[in-house]
């Protein structure tokens, strides 16, 4: 959902696309469900807020993500936890070098309540939790975008100021 929306906001793979935004992907800190096309729930809420194109597999994240993408956004802490000990890990093999650090960050706080609000995962409850979701994502989105946006200005790499 987080990246279907960051698609529509940035207008990926259209002739106005972001000038700054050249990758989006999304991935899990799990397997669990690499290879299954979006839950039907998060494609209903989508379509319902006018994004229709969306059609994503699942995958499980890479060590080769840390080296390829600017940021590496985990939903909630456990998300975080996750890819930095996934990082860590690769780094002591030798495979990173541990700076891709900075990379990652929690989603919320591009926007976010005390830049600490975490997107719970809506796939074990009801409706309304996708509809949560798409609104935290929405928000914050358009923080990251706009983050983006004056790290570029002033040069600051891909920290959070």
């Amino acid at each position: 959902m987080a990246e279907g929306t960051f698609r529509q906001l940035t207008h990926f793979g259209t002739p106005q696309q972001h000038p700054l935004i050249s990758k989006i992907d999304s991935c899990g800190t799990g397997a669990y469900h690499a290879g299954d096309l979006s839950d039907s729930r998060t494609i209903a809420v989508l379509k319902k807020n006018g994004i229709t194109d969306y059609r994503h597999p699942a995958r499980k994240v890479t060590i080769e993500d840390f080296q390829e993408y600017d940021y590496i956004l985990g939903m909630d802490d456990e998300n975080v936890d996750d890819l930095r000990d996934l990082m860590k890990r690769a780094a002591k093999k030798g495979k990173l070098s541990g700076d891709e650090v900075d990379r990652v960050h929690l989603y919320g706080v591009f926007g976010g309540e005390d830049c600490t609000e975490e997107i719970g995962d809506p796939y074990y409850g009801g409706g309304k939790g996708f509809d949560t979701a798409y609104e935290q994502v929405t928000v914050f989105g358009k923080a990251l975008l706009e983050h983006i946006e004056l790290v570029a200005a002033k040069g600051l790499g891909n920290s959070v100021p």
